[in-house]
């Protein structure tokens, strides 16, 4: 059973929504961010990425970045930049990229639930980054980012949500990367809550590392308070939950620095590469390389009878290419391997490796939201940067504090 819970959300004017609402903050670097929020001072980067307030040197992981970004949330507050609801509430928020709707629920989920496992993760989460939100959450008294989740599909839900859209939502604005962002506040609270007692997992799509943070924020919330009920605030994030088809994966690519002396003599040996003028897979199954200023397609092979992780096409890649032929076992801390979203493009890719930034990449065929549902069901975890979800969530729309 999925616990939702209504909340009184913190959300900007009107008309200011658009000055107000940003990138989540992990999909863009403080060099990025700091041009994207320069001459805005209510851009919301200024609470989700602080040290863009600071000197360029400035340590990311220094007390004065998260009072900074403590700081920077209270202003917004104070100025009347952000108000509060009345009362707690849940809401819809709708994303059109493309003439695509997605559609879900905006709304807090429990502590208590991540922690026992109904909504399920499918990715480890690193330490440093872990302790990083945790002290932003805790220093700011708030969860100021939701987290992307995911369910299956359910009629009474959907039907709920239909309701809601026929009416003028709150917030309605085209961002600069055109994706259209719409917020509606409805009035079937209990009905959305109840109805979700019916929906057995929750599924994180999007901030693993979020959704451990608000862990950890609660635990040492509830060793600071002798009085703990269980319904303080703490013990709750907000997220965004979306029914699977409403889910859009993109593939998640890969760049390598450095490879060995005639690596593309090497590939061609073990897997046959043939040349393409499309960079794209066309299947699951296939992946293609740009080395030496030429895009190759080569087919991945594939284990007998192979289980939820093993199928799929990240994990068949590390298997039979990263680990044995470039000593790339550990993905997640290689310095010789980074990630490329698919919403850069293949452009991207040819560009670090033409440039010499790079000397390989691999275009990937992204990952189905099916198979993320069974990873997830099975208790098994992916490879690292397994899917890339588009479009992403806006921060600042709707803040939960504590």
């Amino acid at each position: 059973m999925a616990v939702i819970h209504p909340f009184n959300a913190w959300r900007p004017k009107t008309d200011e929504v658009e000055q107000i609402a940003c990138v989540p903050y992990d999909v863009v670097s403080v060099e990025e961010a700091r041009t994207m929020a320069a001459g805005n001072p209510k851009s919301f980067l200024h609470v989700v990425r602080p040290e863009i307030d600071l000197p360029e040197d400035t340590d990311p992981y220094h007390d004065e970045v998260y009072d900074q970004g403590a700081e920077n949330l209270r202003q917004l507050i104070t100025d009347g930049t952000l108000t509060q609801d009345d009362e707690p509430c849940i809401y819809i928020y709708q994303l059109i990229r493309k003439g695509r709707r997605q559609t879900g629920i905006f709304t807090c989920v429990s502590v208590d639930d991540y922690d026992n496992e109904v909504i399920l993760k499918h990715e480890l989460t690193r330490p440093k980054k872990e302790d990083d939100r945790t002290k932003h959450i805790l220093t700011q008294q708030a969860h100021a980012e939701p987290v992307m989740l995911t369910y299956k599909d359910n009629r009474q839900v959907q039907s709920l949500i239909d309701e809601v859209v026929q009416t003028d939502p709150l917030f309605d604005f085209k961002a600069e990367d055109g994706v259209i962002h719409k917020i509606w506040k409805t009035a079937y609270t209990d009905e959305f809550v109840k109805t979700f007692k019916d929906i057995s997992n929750l599924y994180i799509a999007d901030g693993h590392h979020r959704c451990k943070a608000a862990s950890r924020a609660a635990e040492t919330k509830r060793q600071e308070n002798a009085s703990h009920t269980g319904d303080e605030a703490y013990n709750f994030f907000p997220a965004v939950i979306f029914p699977m088809s409403n889910m859009h994966i993109m593939a998640y690519n890969r760049v390598i620095y450095s490879v060995p002396e005639n690596f593309y003599q090497t590939l061609d040996n073990k897997f046959d590469l043939s040349s393409v003028n499309d960079p794209t897979p066309s299947e699951k199954g296939n992946i293609c390389i740009y080395i030496n200023g030429q895009w190759y397609k080569m087919q991945l092979p594939i284990t007998d009878n192979p289980n939820s992780v093993e199928q799929l096409d990240v994990h068949r890649l590390q298997e039979h290419l990263l680990a044995p032929l470039l000593d790339i076992t550990d993905p997640r801390r290689d310095d010789n391997i980074s990630f490329v979203g698919g919403i850069r493009g293949t452009g991207e890719l040819e560009e670090l490796v033409d440039n010499n930034s790079a000397e390989m990449a691999i275009s990937m065929y992204p990952t189905d939201i099916s198979e993320l549902v069974e990873v997830s069901d099975a208790g098994k975890l992916m490879p690292p940067k397994s899917t890339w979800f588009e479009p992403k969530l806006r921060s600042g729309l709707l803040v939960h504090t504590f």
